[in-house]
């Protein structure tokens, strides 16, 4: 009855450090194999230099780098090409588009604003001003609780 559906749902919530703020919105989309996924992200911040980042997460794994989107560049991760996974940064959105949705997709998928990256060659630490995801992962110190999670069955 279900082959080949997707299902998206997240939940919502604000993380908010002084006037840097992301949003992801909540509900649940169910998309089937092929279609194209739109997961929205909103932001507001007052740097004019702000990066979009988007990361996605699969089942007892961490989460992967997909794609940054700034005012200068737009950069992908070899394994999400970009016909594939694509964002286009606006004003105060950055939204995520997957196209072709394939089962290896289904993962939790977060959103995060203008990360500094501070260390050097021996140690990196990475320290996000916003994100959206409410566990303390290995390089993000602060997080919220805003996931977008893909599930896609055949």
């Amino acid at each position: 009855m279900f082959s080949d559906v997707l299902h998206v749902s997240w939940m919502s919530s604000d993380w908010l450090l002084g006037e840097e703020k992301v949003t992801q919105p909540p509900g649940d989309v169910i998309l089937t194999q092929g279609q194209t996924a739109k997961l929205n992200c909103t932001f507001s911040t007052t740097d004019p230099n702000r990066a979009l980042f988007w990361y996605k997460q699969e089942v007892n794994s961490y989460p992967k780098f997909i794609l940054t989107r700034s005012r200068y560049s737009a950069d992908n991760s070899p394994e999400f090409v970009k016909d594939r996974f694509d964002a286009e940064l606006k004003d105060s959105s950055v939204p995520l588009k997957i196209q072709d949705l394939h089962v290896c997709d289904s993962a939790v998928y977060y959103c995060a604003l203008r990360p500094t990256v501070t260390g050097n060659h021996q140690r990196l630490d990475k320290k996000l001003w916003s994100c959206s995801n409410s566990m303390l992962l290995f390089l993000f110190l602060f997080l919220s609780s805003t996931k977008i999670s893909l599930f896609i069955f055949m």
